[in-house]
Formats: C-alpha cells, structure tokens, sequence
C-alpha cells in the first residue's frame, strides 16, 4: 500500500509541475497559480532571500506569540534585585535595564509595536502612492503637473526631518508617529506607479479596453494598477527597514511610542547613558533592529530578483 501511494506520489508531482507550466492555461486560476509557481522557484533559488524571508516569519512568530515566549513583564520589573544585570544572569538571558525589566521580555513585545508600526504605514502609504502615481501617468497634461509638483515638495524634504516636523506638530505618541512616517514615505510610491503607467498608457491592451467602452477610471482601477503592483511590493518591502530606523529615530527623540512601551528606539535611548559599563541595555535592541532590517532588505531584494520582468522574460 505504501508503495503504492508513493508512485502516484511521484506521478503526481510531474504532472502538477507541467501543469503550473503550461503555456497555454485553461483558466484564469492556472495561469495565476503558475505564475506563482515560477515566481516562487525564482525566489527560492535566492538563498540570501530565503534567509530573509525566515527572519520576516520568526518576527511574525515571535509578535504573535508574545505573551507565551516572553519569560517576564516587559513593562515592570524588580528594581531592588534585578538592576541592570548582565546577560547569561539566571532567568534573565539578555540581561535587565536600568528600571530592573528584562530586556529579552521587552524585546518580544517590542516585536509587535514594531511589526504594528510597518504594517499601518504600507497600509496608508502604499495606497496613497499608487493612486497618485497611476492617475498622474495616465491622465497626463495638468493633473500630472499638479499631483507631480505636491510629489516633488515632499520629496523635497529629509524624510527624517519632516516626519520630525509632524510629530512635533501633532504631538508624541506611536499613532502620532506612524501617521507622520506614512506621509513622508509616500512620493517615491507615486513616482514608481507614474514611471509604470507610463510605459503602459499608450499599449494595444489599453486601447483595447477604450475600444470595449470601459471609463477611465474603470481602467485604472481594473488594468493599470494590478500592472503595478510587482513593482510597488519590491519597493514597500525594501523600504520596511527605513520605515523600522525612522521609527526607532522618533523613539530615540521621545517623540514615538511612550514609556513604558517596549519599543526598540526608546529603549536604545534609555540605555544610552550606560553604553559604555552595561552596554547591553543599548545594543540588544540595536542588534534586533539590525537583524529585522537585514531581514526585510534581503526579503526585498529576493522579490526584486524573481518580480523583475526582465528576469522573467528568459
């Protein structure tokens, strides 16, 4: 019987690959399941993305499983006896800070604020850019000039520094701090979706679908922005390791998250006064904000390499 089932096995697994690979699918849903079937192959012949793509998970697994993993409170700790002490101690793997709290316990729940900041802003930005970006290129005339000179203005300013404006504006706080990143960080989005239409606008498909009757916005919507989504997803996620720093800048200032939120910046800017004694305080969650962005930066080239139509071409 086992032998059995392990031939239709490897029968099965042939067929189902030219399956994927056919050229001329049968259905929408093959065509869009083989394209995901190269795209993955593509992608996982990247051993550096696969590496990222593992970090990008356990960060994912680490946030959801904050409250199981974290051994301690990350918001109160036992001042008397656990003050600031070094990793490898008993029960407190990477140490404690200054107010007694265990760092590796703030590091978990800091996992979350910061897989919460990422995700908020490639929810309002990366919208924001698309939109723009696509009406800009295929409307042309002075609709691009105006969404084009708004885009050139925040461009025109360090992402930094006008998210610093905002939040000092706005006032401290981490919905404060995301709301001032997520409108800093839009214009290199429109600008990739204005480049993309572009290409696109003038096409035989486009002047096809005009021909069928569909409304410009109708076209936009159902054609020209799915084009424009590969290039999008590169970007966002290459930019996630930019958004994580600007973030943990604004801890860093005080203007972010608020204590006693464990977030990465914050805590790097409590440790800072004992950097050179108990540097650990400072560089545990430097080192996890190293890591997360290496992770999201290797994931973003992964993706640039197997979304790059050039590459699928071959």
């Amino acid at each position: 019987m086992s032998h059995q089932s392990t031939s239709m096995g490897e029968t099965l697994k042939p067929y189902s690959r030219a399956w994927l690979l056919s050229d001329r699918p049968t259905s929408r849903n093959q065509a869009r399941l083989g394209r995901a079937y190269i795209i993955w192959r593509r992608f996982a012949e990247n051993r550096l993305a696969l590496i990222g793509l593992g970090i990008i998970l356990a960060l994912l697994v680490v946030a959801a499983l904050a409250d199981v993993l974290a051994p301690h409170n990350p918001v109160q700790g036992d001042l008397m006896n656990a003050r600031l002490l070094p990793p490898g101690t008993p029960s407190y793997l990477l140490g404690t800070d200054d107010q007694g709290r265990d760092i590796l316990s703030r590091l978990i729940h800091g996992s979350r604020l910061t897989l919460f900041v990422v995700v908020l802003v490639a929810v309002i930005a990366a919208p924001i850019g698309l939109i723009v970006g696509t009406v800009s290129g295929y409307a042309g005339g002075w609709v691009d000039a105006v969404l084009m000179r708004i885009t050139d203005i925040f461009l025109a300013f360090p992402k930094l520094v006008l998210a610093l404006a905002l939040v000092a504006a706005l006032g401290p706080g981490i919905e404060n701090a995301i709301l001032a990143i997520a409108v800093t960080s839009w214009p290199p989005y429109a600008r990739i979706a204005r480049a993309e239409t572009l290409t696109f606008r003038n096409s035989e498909f486009i002047s096809a679908v005009k021909l069928m009757g569909a409304s410009p916005f109708r076209i936009v919507l159902r054609h020209v922005m799915p084009l424009c989504m590969s290039s999008l997803i590169v970007r966002v996620t290459l930019d996630m390791a930019g958004i994580i720093l600007t973030a943990a800048g604004l801890g860093f200032l005080g203007l972010g998250a608020q204590p006693p939120l464990p977030e990465w910046g914050a805590m790097i800017a409590s440790g800072r006064r004992f950097i050179l004694d108990q540097w650990w305080v400072a560089a545990m969650p430097g080192f996890a904000i190293l890591v997360v962005s290496l992770g999201f930066n290797l994931l973003g080239d992964g993706l640039r390499d197997a979304l790059d139509p050039k590459e699928a071409g071959q």
